[in-house]
């Protein structure tokens, strides 16, 4: 893979979990299929939470989305194609993703990827990398455009 350096960035202080949910919702409603957004923070950062807000507004109506941390893969498809959750943490190999079908999921869906540390250098070049961190009482998002994501950044 060619180096990669973020083309945009961007803060966004998170005051609670309802302010993590409508950054998800924010990001599923410009999500397209080919898209992937790479989701990192520790345990109980919000990663999955961030995640249902996307899925919501993906799908277009209140979805039960539980954490793909056993089943590793949860899709969902809504109008504009199918969205896969990607849960990597209980990954041993990078290989072990590409068995679910994920490179292919790249392609003809849209991707959020907990834990995507996991693939090594395996992950695509045009991507959007969400970090999220405690901060105060809350927590602070900070997205980082990679590739073709660089000029979309600033409309999250």
């Amino acid at each position: 893979m060619a180096a990669e350096t973020a083309l945009d960035s961007r803060d966004i202080p998170l005051a609670d979990p309802d302010a993590t949910l409508a950054l998800g919702a924010r990001l599923g409603a410009r999500l397209m299929r080919g898209d992937v957004v790479c989701l990192t923070g520790g345990l109980g950062a919000g990663k999955t939470t961030l995640a249902r807000g996307a899925i919501e507004a993906w799908v277009g109506e209140h979805q039960e989305a539980p954490s793909p941390t056993y089943t590793l893969v949860q899709t969902y498809d809504g109008a504009r194609g199918q969205l896969w959750h990607v849960d990597l943490y209980r990954l041993k190999h990078a290989e072990e993703a590409f068995e679910l079908g994920l490179e292919d999921a790249f392609v003809d869906a849209a991707c959020l990827i907990e834990w995507p540390e996991r693939l090594g250098g395996m992950l695509p070049r045009d991507r959007l990398d969400i970090a999220l961190e405690p901060e105060g009482g809350g927590r602070r998002a900070t997205l980082k455009g990679r590739g073709k994501w660089g000029a979309r950044v600033g409309s999250i």
